[in-house]
């Protein structure tokens, strides 16, 4: 299960794309996170996925 809260669940993300996935659309499909969704409540923080570095910022 994944974290509620955006802050946690930033650095739960962020952790999971250094540690274990080469891409946030892996990352999404592997643990069946809806892509959207995910992206909504961490934009709602200031945050958004750089590709180019595999994390939000």
């Amino acid at each position: 299960m994944i974290p509620k809260d955006p802050v946690m669940l930033l650095s739960y993300i962020n952790t999971q794309l250094r540690d274990f996935y080469d891409s946030y659309e892996d990352l999404c499909k592997s643990l069946d996170l809806d892509q959207n969704e995910v992206k909504q409540k961490l934009s709602m923080i200031g945050y958004e996925y750089d590709e180019s570095l595999n994390q939000f910022k």
